[in-house]
């Protein structure tokens, strides 16, 4: 079975990663591990002309082991296992029970891979991938973790059967309020899957399905009423009811807000606005320039200079 299954025998929807794809996220995430690796040893090289042989060989392993040990660690623990390989390919690692990742298991799975995929480049993380029946590496094995798909192909919803027209309607009076959403869960998956499992299995999971849920709202199963016909009944019923919540609730919102904006109406009975009676404008008294004192009569100027005439002698008379 290469579904992924639950504590609770719940099936999810995750599909494990085949070896192609692994192969294709780890070889992505490499090159940019190694690259910035590279980065840091030339800074390293030319930040280093002063310190001797051993400073330079500390930086350099302290150096491998933060970023070829401990950044993919970071990486899967704050992303919850979706490094950028994986997030490019749709991958993404999970727990065993398919619940996210921590710290201890990236740790596990980072301390595992230095081993098992740089120390032989990637040969026994292959065989490993190729012997396991869900693709699981050695890394994996001891960190209880696996590679799944995220991005499967849509697969149509499981629908649950509709139950017999007799019962619509017949338990609106049921208090589902103390049944847990356990219960619910587990009903829904029998009722979708009630056609694929063995008649005599199927009719025994029905009735101790059928007790539980009597065993909480306190109310039996209709006498004639077979199981499954009830339990289908009974899951209809809470659809409708959740139906009717959301339409209620979606109902209230829409009239919310169509209130937050009243329409303004014109009112009938205001009197209109008295404004004061406004006197014909006043012409404004022309401009009065300023009386400045009176200036000296501009004196004509003196004549240039020219050819004066010889004189003669003669003076008039005074």
């Amino acid at each position: 079975m290469n579904e992924l299954v639950t504590g609770d025998a719940v099936v999810l929807g995750l599909r494990p990663a085949k070896l192609p794809t692994r192969a294709l996220a780890i070889a992505i995430d490499l090159v940019l591990t190694v690259a910035v690796y590279l980065l840091v040893l030339l800074g390293i090289g030319f930040a280093s002309g002063s310190l001797d042989e051993a400073a330079v060989m500390a930086l350099t392993v302290a150096s491998f082991l933060l970023i070829l040990v401990g950044a993919p660690i970071a990486v899967e623990t704050l992303s919850h296992g979706r490094s950028l390989g994986k997030l490019a390919c749709g991958l993404r690692v999970v727990r065993d029970d398919g619940g996210p990742i921590r710290f201890r298991h990236a740790l596990v799975r980072g301390a595992m891979g230095v081993v098992e995929t740089l120390g032989s480049f990637g040969v026994i993380s292959c065989i490993a991938s190729l012997v396991s029946a869900r693709g699981r590496r050695i890394g994996d094995v001891f960190a209880g973790t696996l590679v799944v798909r995220e991005r499967v192909p849509n697969t149509p919803m499981a629908v649950v059967p509709p139950p017999p027209p007799r019962l619509v309607g017949r338990f609106s009076e049921l208090d589902l309020s103390t049944v847990p959403d356990g219960l619910w869960l587990a009903i829904r998956q029998y009722l979708t899957r009630m056609t694929q499992l063995d008649p005599v299995v199927g009719r025994s999971m029905a009735q101790r399905l059928a007790e539980d849920l009597a065993a909480r709202t306190g109310t039996p199963a209709p006498v004639g009423v077979p199981p499954a016909a009830f339990l289908a009944a009974v899951v209809s019923e809470r659809q409708a009811r959740d139906s009717r919540r959301t339409q209620a609730v979606s109902g209230s919102a829409a009239v919310a807000g169509n209130s937050a904006y009243p329409p303004v109406s014109a009112p009938s009975s205001v009197p209109s606005p008295v404004f004061p009676a406004v006197s014909s404008p006043v012409a404004p008294a022309p401009f009065a320039a300023p009386v400045s004192s009176p200036s000296p009569a501009p004196t004509s100027p003196a004549p240039a200079p020219g050819p004066q005439p010889p004189a003669t002698g003669f003076a008039p008379p005074a």
